[in-house]
């Protein structure tokens, strides 16, 4: 293990829900990942490029969005792994990788929400961490949180919202929830964040005439299972999820509980 997060760090993790260390990613990767962009929004013309669900499978995946290498290749970056493995534990599977890139000028709203609605994960664990291609700032929509609000593991109630231009159709909508507390989480290119599952968070509308594009790599410690039986296929989220074939990477240490590592790989 070559990057260490500060016993600070880790502490304000388990407070706060999220951090931004300080690991950058170098301008090589950056450049790759920059055209990656590109080429995976090139190759779905007809998908919203903040849809692009399972981005790392490099085929037309069974969510209908077809895959680049780059992001796979990202999601085993030494770099992300090690800091992860701080914060879950040392046996991680890669489950899940989406693109989410806000056009300039019409990017779409994601409403406030906990992650854990919609992940058939038990015990339900995982860190996410959001690399920032772009520069992500408040102007074109940038990450937001709500500090704290993972505490407890508890979650929120949420309604489902029929307005148009929403990423997803769930939202807070719960009188305990501090909403008002939101920061926002701008990062430069290179830079990520790290959050927790339960965390309530969202991002705002892009207006600006900048891009906003980043990439949110899902990682659950191996201690939990990946019930592909608990949420049927739909596109009832807002576009279509699929985890009934969704493949699984084991990237670090061993499987412990029984998680299919087989399914959705075609070697």
């Amino acid at each position: 293990m070559t990057e260490k997060l500060s016993e600070a760090s880790i502490q304000r993790y388990q407070r706060d829900g999220y951090i931004v260390p300080d690991t950058r990613l170098p301008a090589a990767t950056m450049a790759r990942l920059q055209a990656a962009v590109d080429e995976t929004i090139d190759a779905n013309p007809e998908i919203r490029p903040e849809h692009l669900v399972s981005a790392h499978i490099d085929r037309k995946n069974d969510e209908g969005v077809r895959g680049h290498s780059a992001w796979l290749e990202l999601a085993r970056d030494p770099r992300i792994l090690d800091l992860v493995e701080q914060l879950i534990g040392p046996d991680i599977i890669l489950w899940g990788c989406q693109v989410f890139c806000k056009p300039a000028g019409d990017g779409m709203e994601v409403p406030m929400h906990q992650d854990g609605h919609y992940w058939p994960i038990r015990p339900l664990a995982t860190c996410t961490a959001w690399v920032a291609i772009d520069h992500s700032t408040v102007e074109n929509g940038c990450l937001r949180v709500v500090p704290g609000s993972h505490a407890g593991e508890h979650y929120y109630q949420h309604a489902k919202s029929d307005r148009e231009n929403l990423v997803l159709n769930q939202h807070v909508d719960d009188p305990s929830a501090d909403l008002d507390n939101a920061v926002d989480v701008e990062l430069e290119p290179g830079q990520f964040s790290l959050h927790d599952v339960y965390i309530i968070h969202g991002s705002n509308p892009n207006t600006s005439g900048k891009r906003r594009a980043g990439v949110a790599i899902r990682y659950m410690p191996a201690t939990s299972h990946f019930n592909r039986e608990l949420y049927a296929t739909s596109d009832g989220s807002g576009y279509l999820v699929n985890f009934a074939s969704r493949p699984l990477w084991l990237l670090r240490g061993a499987d412990q509980a029984g998680n299919d590592l087989k399914i959705g790989h075609t070697a």
